[in-house]
């Protein structure tokens, strides 16, 4: 009986002595070191998920970038919540998630891309399971999301690490996790011919968010024009812009850069390329619309999003119209393989039209109030200058120059005032929400 009772034991013991040898190899005692001080003695040992069980599943990972910046995409086949931190000393990233049954290609993490040199993944308490990034260098965790299955793809975690120095990385940590900054300032002003120079401050980066303001047409694209061709469109959305500019401005709140400031033509592509360079939170296009003669009336705003399929002919006129002007520039993912490019594509593109379309609605709510609207106020169609695949657009025609009504609203300066209102509330509304969700820079 003894002896039988000992071969229980030891059964027994194996499925956590595995555990405890999965969490050993996976999660390195310097990696979890001060992150999880209230994990007890025993997290080691919990066990394995079994086969079957209800966890959700980790089904592949991969990495995509350069050195300024990288993504790390883990599959999954449900929704989780998580939680992102960076440590220092070594620089490292730590995402802890709940438990999940890691079934990863033999040998993954083992080599890194970009600003990530490796990754280890496993179970780090009953219930809780962690991802472990050793970075190249100092970098910062700017975006972290997880998005929902769609189209096909499965739910997806995304962490996306940035480039930045060691003090914008250590004055971004807790204070309780922040190292001794003096060694490395010493090093750098030893290595510096003039230290008196070298200890002047930088200016701080900064890192308000970018609203992109983009009048539309300019130089020797016109736009609509009325009035015995007196009244551009070019001249009416600039006029709009800037004082558009000078609204959000004034709270100081954000950054605003215009694609033009004058008569000057601007390619659709550049556009577009303005909006990425900045890392822009938001791209807003200033247009007016007309109705060819002998098609009707119409008056009213209008704000459109980007879709492949044009929600009516009128949207597709439009989009057909403002397309004409040149091509767009494609993404440039010469470097990634097709299948990694087709899955970033899709990953951004998903959230930014989320995005997009959440802040149309936002926009809309607050320019009623001050604005006549179209009849159908919230359209999409295929406008090249909204296809910026990571920053959030929308197109607004601010009514018909066709229509009498309209074009009066349009040369009137209380009402560009009153719009010009409403349209930097919605901004700031619609910011400040994804500020307090995300964080700043996200």
């Amino acid at each position: 009986m003894a002896s039988r009772a000992n071969l229980l034991v030891l059964l027994g013991c194996g499925p956590l002595c595995a555990a405890a040898l999965l969490c050993t190899q996976m999660i390195s005692p310097s990696a979890a070191q001060g992150v999880a001080p209230q994990a007890p003695a025993s997290v080691a040992a919990a066990p394995s998920p079994a086969a079957g069980s209800n966890f959700p599943v980790a089904s592949d990972a991969r990495l995509a970038g350069d050195a300024r910046q990288t993504r790390f995409i883990l599959d999954l086949d449900k929704p989780i919540q998580f939680r992102a931190f960076a440590l220092a000393d070594p620089y490292r990233v730590i995402v802890d998630l709940p438990q999940v049954s890691f079934m990863l290609p033999a040998g993954i993490g083992t080599t890194g891309r970009g600003l990530v040199k490796a990754f280890r993944y496993g179970l780090v308490m009953p219930g809780g399971s962690r991802i472990v990034f050793d970075l190249t260098g100092p970098a910062k965790i700017a975006k972290s999301y997880v998005l929902e299955a769609a189209n096909g793809q499965p739910p997806r975690l995304v962490i996306e690490f940035e480039e930045i120095d060691r003090t914008t990385f250590v004055q971004s940590l807790p204070p309780e996790n922040r190292p001794e900054l003096r060694p490395a300032i010493a090093e750098a002003n030893a290595a510096t011919p003039d230290a008196a120079a070298a200890a002047k401050p930088a200016a701080p980066p900064d890192k308000r968010p970018v609203v992109v303001i983009d009048p539309g047409h300019g130089g020797v694209d016109n736009g609509t024009q009325a009035g015995g061709a007196d009244i551009m469109e070019k001249n009416l959305v600039l006029t709009f812009g800037l004082a558009l500019r000078d609204r959000i401005e004034k709270s100081g709140k954000y950054r605003v850069v215009m694609t033009r400031t004058d008569d000057t033509f601007i390619p659709l592509a550049d556009r577009v390329k303005i909006a990425r360079s900045e890392a822009a939170a938001l791209f807003v296009s200033i247009h007016a619309d007309a109705l060819p003669r002998g098609e009707g009336d119409a008056q009213g705003a209008t704000i459109y999003t980007l879709s492949d399929k044009a929600t009516d002919s009128e949207a597709q006129r439009l989009a057909d119209a403002e397309n004409k002007s040149d091509a767009i520039g494609g993404v440039n993912l010469t470097d990634e393989p097709t299948e990694v490019a087709d899955i970033l594509i899709d990953l951004v593109q998903r959230e930014t039209k989320t995005f997009s379309n959440r802040f149309a609605r936002v926009l809309m709510g607050e320019m009623k109030n001050t604005v006549r609207m179209h009849k159908h106020p919230l359209k999409s169609a295929g406008f090249r200058v909204l296809k910026a695949p990571d920053v959030p657009s929308v197109l607004v025609e601010l009514g018909y120059v066709s229509n009498k009504g309209d074009l009066e609203h349009l040369v009137s300066e209380n009402w560009r005032n009153r719009t010009v209102g409403s349209m930097a509330q919605a901004i700031d509304t619609f910011l400040a929400k994804r500020l307090a969700t995300n964080g700043p820079g996200k």
